[in-house]
C-alpha cells in the first residue's frame, strides 16, 4: 500500500516539475525562429542563461522535496511519540485511585 502511494506521488511530482520546467523555458525571450536581418547574421541567444535557470529550478525543486520529506518524517516521529505516551498513560497504575477506593494504604 505504501509502495503504491509513493509511486503515484512521485509520478505526480515528476509531471508537475516537468510541466513547470517546460513553462519556464517557454517564457524565455528567445524566439524559435529569429528573423533578425541585421546584416551581420548574429542572433542574440542565451542558451547558457537558460541552462543555468533550469539547473537552479531543478535544485530548488529537489531542495523543496527533501525539506518536505524531512518535515513529514519529523511529523510522523512526533505523532508516534504522542501515541506511545497515550498508550503508557492508559496502562499505568493509578495509585491515587486505589488509595481513594481503599484498596491500598
Amino acid at each position: 500500500m505504501v509502495q503504491i502511494s509513493t509511486s503515484s506521488s512521485l509520478r505526480l511530482l515528476l509531471f508537475f516539475s516537468s510541466f513547470f520546467l517546460h513553462s519556464i523555458t517557454g517564457l524565455s525571450n528567445d524566439a524559435p525562429s529569429s528573423k533578425n536581418d541585421g546584416g551581420d547574421g548574429s542572433s542574440k541567444t542565451s542558451s547558457g542563461g537558460t541552462g543555468t535557470k533550469v539547473t537552479i529550478v531543478c535544485i530548488a525543486v529537489a531542495a523543496v522535496v527533501l525539506f518536505s520529506f524531512f518535515l513529514f518524517k519529523l511529523w510522523q516521529k512526533k505523532k508516534r511519540e504522542e501515541q506511545y505516551a497515550r498508550l503508557l498513560k492508559l496502562f499505568e497504575e493509578d495509585d491515587e485511585l486505589e488509595v481513594e477506593l481503599g484498596l491500598r494504604d
